[in-house]
């Protein structure tokens, strides 16, 4: 059933261009679906692709539909869908490698992860821009956890966007996805780091990153109820308990302007041959690590020693300053130098 204020006009003007291919009045009703699987597809992705199967019905051979077609079936689960409508989509012209990501999803939810790769490997993925080589990435790192591959997974998404220093369209999922992987590779310390920065990048609230942080802390998250008489109260705590928010200026500030930063070996762009991202190339360090308290210690021991063994060194040279000139000393024993240019022994 479509609604009378649907016309078909909300649709972009290119989306439009593409469906003047068809009668009219057959093209206005094929818009009506589409605007109405646009509309539907967070709120009630089944709808929506009961939408978009209506319109692709009326207009199979319009590149446009297809593609929609299968964007719905991925929005509500149906993967093997998703994969026909999109490969049809680019046999007509409509779906490019902008899919990509999609199609590689939907191999990975059919429990196919070797197809997946192959699409990750394959060379319309060299051609995606910056957006969908993040949006691949994160596919292929879940992909790698299916395998068991859990650090080839980390290792995956270290990647330049993962370190830049200003907030980006993809930032919270990147980040989410980066603590999801470190979490599978049994680095929990770090992958809190990281879900609280997904947490203060994620202002839509798309995930549950502060959830996850709170539950890797050990902290309880605070609900506020308005009882019958308009008074807050806070619920899921114990009395004392509070959940700290994630630092917003967290999420903006790059690994690298971190003072417990150290460098990791950024993952191959081609995985010729794979061996899991070359062995997780060769064994990356931890993102965040914290000095040892006796390391840090000895290491100021150290350093107070030196400072005093300097201290020693400059008395000594201050009190050779101030000695009288006609001092008898062995030849050899300040450091003269013979005819070859070679230090004597001392007498």
């Amino acid at each position: 059933m479509l609604p009378d204020d649907v016309t078909g006009a909300e649709l972009d003007e290119e989306a439009r261009e593409e469906l003047r291919t068809l009668p009219k009045d057959l093209a206005a009703r094929v818009a009506r679906h589409l605007v109405m699987a646009g509309r539907l597809a967070e709120d009630d992705p089944e709808l929506a692709y009961k939408h978009a199967r209506a319109a692709r019905r009326l207009a199979s051979r319009v590149g446009i539909v297809r593609e929609a077609a299968g964007l719905a079936a991925y929005a509500a689960g149906e993967w093997a869908d998703a994969l026909a409508e999109l490969r049809a989509a680019r046999r007509l012209g409509a779906g490019d490698e902008a899919y990509l990501p999609v199609m590689a999803d939907a191999e990975r939810g059919l429990g196919r992860p070797e197809r997946a790769l192959d699409l990750v490997k394959s060379p319309e993925a060299a051609r995606l821009d910056q957006m969908g080589t993040v949006e691949l990435r994160i596919v292929e790192s879940g992909v790698r956890r299916d395998l068991g591959q859990f650090d080839a997974a980390v290792v995956t998404l270290q990647i330049p966007e993962l370190r830049d220093r200003r907030l980006r369209p993809w930032s919270a999922r990147l980040f989410y996805a980066y603590a999801d992987a470190l979490v599978d590779a049994g680095r929990e310390e770090e992958a809190s780091e990281w879900f609280a920065r997904s947490a203060a990048a994620d202002r839509d609230a798309e995930t549950d990153a502060a959830e996850r942080y709170a539950e890797l802390e050990g902290l309880d998250i605070l609900d506020t109820e308005e009882d019958e008489d308009g008074e807050v109260t806070e619920t899921g705590t114990e009395p004392g308990d509070v959940t700290p928010e994630p630092d917003e200026a967290s999420a903006e500030v790059p690994v690298e302007d971190d003072p417990r930063a150290e460098e990791e070996p950024q993952a191959p762009e081609v995985y010729r041959g794979d061996e899991a991202v070359a062995d997780a190339a060769a064994a990356p360090a931890p993102v965040f690590l914290e000095p040892k308290a006796e390391n840090a210690e000895q290491a100021e021991q150290a350093e107070t020693a030196e400072q005093g063994e300097d201290a020693g060194r400059d008395e000594d040279a201050d009190a050779a300053d101030e000695a009288p000139e006609s001092r008898d000393e062995p030849k050899g024993a300040s450091g003269d130098t013979g005819p070859e240019g070679e230090g004597r022994p001392s007498a």
